[in-house]
């Protein structure tokens, strides 16, 4: 995806969902108080951290009476985008063995491992 090929780093990612959450553009004040409110973070942090966004092509802005911001990614783009990412970099593009391993280290319970055989019924 070429949106993505600049990765977001963690705390870009933050202002992306909010973004996300809103379900519509936000002016920069909101995006302020929000991030504010959720990350204590100051003014000239999530300035800057909408100005990375903005250079990686992920975010849009829009000059109206304040600037207002859309993210150009949807979150589900990105999870599937960040899914790949991991198995890719981490398991050499084999997602079996990502769940083999989730499976092992008793990162899924017996629940999802039932949901996810029930799934996989569903493909067929």
């Amino acid at each position: 995806m070429d949106l993505l090929s600049a990765k977001i780093s963690e705390s870009e990612l933050e202002v992306m969902r909010v973004l996300w959450e809103a379900g519509e553009p936000l002016p920069v004040t909101k995006l302020r108080q929000e991030l504010g409110r959720r990350k204590g973070w100051e003014a000239t942090t999530v300035k800057t951290l909408i100005t990375r966004l903005l250079s990686k092509g992920v975010l849009e802005q829009e000059k109206r009476k304040v600037f207002f911001y859309r993210p150009l990614v949807s979150e589900r783009e990105y999870n599937d985008w960040a899914a790949r990412d991991l198995v890719d970099r981490l398991f050499r593009g084999s997602a079996k063995d990502l769940v083999a391993t989730l499976v092992k280290s008793e990162g899924l319970s017996r629940e999802d491992i039932e949901e996810l055989r029930a799934m996989f019924r569903m493909e067929d």
